[in-house]
């Protein structure tokens, strides 16, 4: 029998789309809906389908498309009722996308998504602005403090997608801590396209990203607070004493900065110069001692030629950082590279450069991961298995950092912090026992 008040949220994409999932949940279940999350299509058999999904690249998009076809392939053999689509994709493309997926019950965009809850209930949750369900373990979450971008980097069609940089008011996100403390959480991933202009679009303007964080790390039950997805130009200098001063706010920050060599920078329209960038990660370094650096880099993006890819190469020799990702260029409809670049370097050869630099990467990290041998770290408990259980430092975000793997000589309880000793490391993976 079809269940008429299931729906099967399915999230693709980043964690900024996560947390749009989460609050879509709390306002269908407000509505009475038994909305769930990412689930087994066997357990919600008969349930509608809402698809978040991502546009970000080539890959991502594509990937969504697959998963909408899949749901109407399921809705077709009777086994959900419904498929609507939402987020980032059909922000972009919709138009398109009503063109050559007709069957789809239902369209909506990055912005209007609370639309579904109103079309499916015929009325509109009294639901408060921060709440939402979380789909994450209890103890930890992301917490959203802007949406939109700015910046307009050649390479990025996420300001095509989101619009103009809004900033969350600082009230609206501090309620929202202090409820989700009182949920259980202690560990808050701090999300945003662009944490670094946080409060330049609020009234009286200016940065205010360290305001921000220094009252949230004041507030009783917050144990961790991380900061992702800063952006190097116009960096808010005055979080770095905040970052020092408080211990509940990691020694960690995620920084994307793409590239290092100034033609490739021009051409990416990054607004920052070699110089600038090497001092900005100095100035990081100095003012929070022990601090773990995770950037993204970019291989070939028009303007990289050997020599400029050997200076990226030189650049992750001298910086060593903590943790980083990598990907090859991939040209976007619409964007500045797309419109005034031609993308001629082969596809072998960015797929060689990035092999380059992932290589050289694993060997930073291993390293960096062999001079934790023998040091206490805290850790969080996230979950186990049959031999370990599964926690991390604060150096450590969940599912992109690596794991410490600690051995089951005392009971260890998940969502709690423990002392462990590290004993062993693997590139990407810590091992540990507890310390008596």
């Amino acid at each position: 029998m079809p269940r008429k008040n299931g729906i099967n949220v399915i999230t693709m994409g980043c964690s900024k789309n996560l947390v749009d999932s989460e609050r879509l949940m709390k306002m269908l279940r407000d509505s009475g809906f038994d909305a769930v999350h990412d689930a087994d299509p066997a357990d919600c058999r008969g349930y509608a389908a809402v698809i978040n999904t991502c546009g970000f690249i080539g890959d991502a998009k594509e990937e969504s498309i697959n998963m909408i076809l899949e749901a109407l392939q399921a809705r077709d053999a009777g086994l959900l009722s419904k498929v609507y689509v939402m987020g980032c994709l059909s922000e972009r493309y919709r138009k398109d996308l009503e063109k050559e997926l007709p069957e789809v019950d239902g369209w909506y965009g990055k912005f209007d998504w609370s639309a579904i809850v109103r079309d499916l209930a015929k009325t509109f949750p009294a639901t408060a602005p921060w709440d939402r369900v979380l789909t994450t373990p209890r103890h930890h979450a992301y917490l959203k403090i802007a949406e939109g971008c700015n910046r307009f980097c050649a390479f990025c069609a996420i300001p095509l997608i989101t619009g103009r940089y809004k900033s969350r008011p600082e009230e609206e996100i501090l309620q929202e801590v202090r409820e989700l403390v009182s949920r259980g959480v202690k560990e808050f991933n701090i999300i945003a396209q662009d944490l670094s202009a946080y409060g330049s679009d609020l009234p009286g303007g200016g940065l205010r990203l360290a305001g921000l964080i220094d009252r949230m790390a004041q507030i009783p039950g917050v144990e961790w607070i991380r900061l992702h997805y800063a952006y190097p130009a116009q960096f808010p200098y005055d979080v770095l004493p905040v970052m020092a001063r408080h211990s509940n706010v990691c020694k960690y920050l995620d920084i994307a900065l793409q590239h290092i060599a100034d033609p490739v920078l021009a051409n990416m329209r990054r607004h920052i110069s070699a110089a600038e960038t090497e001092e900005l990660l100095a100035r990081i370094r100095r003012e929070v001692p022990g601090i773990h650096i995770r950037t993204t880099l970019m291989v070939g993006f028009p303007g990289e030629g050997e020599e400029e890819f050997g200076q990226l190469l030189d650049f992750v020799r001298r910086q060593r950082f903590e943790r980083m990702g990598a990907f090859a260029y991939c040209e976007e409809d619409d964007t500045y590279g797309a419109k005034n670049f031609e993308d001629s370097i082969p596809q072998e050869v960015k797929q060689q450069r990035l092999d380059r630099l992932m290589e050289l990467q694993e060997e930073i990290s291993m390293e960096i991961q062999q001079s934790k041998v023998g040091t206490i770290q805290r850790v969080i408990i996230d979950s186990e298995n049959a031999d370990y259980y599964i926690g991390r430092t604060q150096y450590d975000s969940p599912e992109v950092d690596p794991e410490v793997l600690i051995e089951k000589t005392s009971k260890m309880c998940k969502g709690e912090f423990y002392n462990v000793e590290i004993t062993d490391a693997m590139p990407f993976e810590l091992i540990a026992r507890p310390c008596l």
